[in-house]
């Protein structure tokens, strides 16, 4: 499996907005085993994001889908920065084989 957890920044008053683009986008993606946007409860503008894969190819690969491309182009002006972003090597867990 493959993983990511990340912190993105929404342009002041932008949140909910964004995080409304990204929960759409990201209904079907093969390969995703778990996907799951989170609000910071201590930053009004800070989103969560944990990914996990079946592999580093699929979410490569998610990233050329269409309805993924759109959401990103929508949420680019929204998007004032990512705080950071890492790799994990996910061993398991609830939901997950």
């Amino acid at each position: 499996m493959y993983g990511l957890i990340g912190k993105m920044r929404a342009t002041p008053g932008k949140r909910d907005q964004l995080l409304h683009i990204l929960l759409q986008a990201t209904r079907s993606m093969p390969g995703c085993l778990n996907y799951i946007i989170a609000r910071d409860p201590a930053d009004t503008s800070a989103i969560w994001v944990t990914e996990i894969w079946n592999d580093q190819a699929s979410h490569k690969a998610s990233l050329q889908l269409p309805e993924v491309q759109a959401a990103i182009a929508e949420a680019r002006p929204l998007i004032a920065g990512f705080e950071f972003q890492i790799e994990t090597d996910p061993a398991g867990g609830v939901g997950l084989p």
